[in-house]
């Protein structure tokens, strides 16, 4: 079967931040026939419309990216009960110019860590109000949040917790099913 790329998109800019642990294992985890990408997210000036047109390489590298990917994987860690400005910033450069946007239409895979015991869950779901405008198509189970991320992760930076794996596992094989479904020739 021809491979499906799946573009991970760190929630943080951190090393070793949590998002970046969870898509190290999504890479690990990919169902056989896909892969998964790590953008680099790094060097993206604060989103400022008047440039959007001439974008900085950091950006036309990950608009471009994204554009090749079969579908995207968003990693999130919750700040102050939303999504980080790192990942908002990154959303809104690549969505525009809103006519060329390279997230309409793609389907897309969600996770999200969090120190506290709701996992990332309210800046999940502010990301789905945002993928409704974008017109990204987000699978909906089975989710993987991720609670008391401390506890889960090596000082490495690296997911250790074997039932969060195996969520991962799940969500990609499902995230790998929907995208079949959708890109599939009629």
């Amino acid at each position: 079967m021809t491979d499906l790329t799946i573009l991970g998109i760190p929630g943080s800019l951190r090393a070793k931040a949590y998002s970046r642990g969870l898509l190290l294992a999504a890479q690990e985890l990919a169902p056989p026939g896909s892969r998964v990408e790590i953008a680099d997210i790094r060097g993206f000036p604060v989103y400022n419309q008047d440039e959007e047109n001439s974008a900085p390489e950091p950006v036309r590298r990950l608009r471009e990216q994204v554009r090749r990917a079969d579908a995207v994987l968003f990693s999130i860690n919750e700040h102050n009960y939303g999504l980080s400005a790192a990942e908002k910033n990154v959303i809104d450069w690549v969505s525009r110019p809103y006519a060329e946007s390279p997230w309409n239409g793609k389907p897309a895979g969600i996770l999200s860590a969090s120190v506290g015991m709701i996992g990332g869950a309210r800046a999940q779901y502010e990301l789905r109000q945002t993928m409704v405008f974008l017109n990204l198509f987000p699978i909906n189970r089975p989710e993987v949040i991720v609670p008391f991320a401390a506890d889960k992760f090596g000082p490495d930076g690296r997911l250790r917790d074997e039932a969060t794996r195996g969520f991962i596992a799940k969500h990609l094989a499902e995230l790998v099913r929907y995208t079949r479904v959708l890109t599939r020739p009629p």
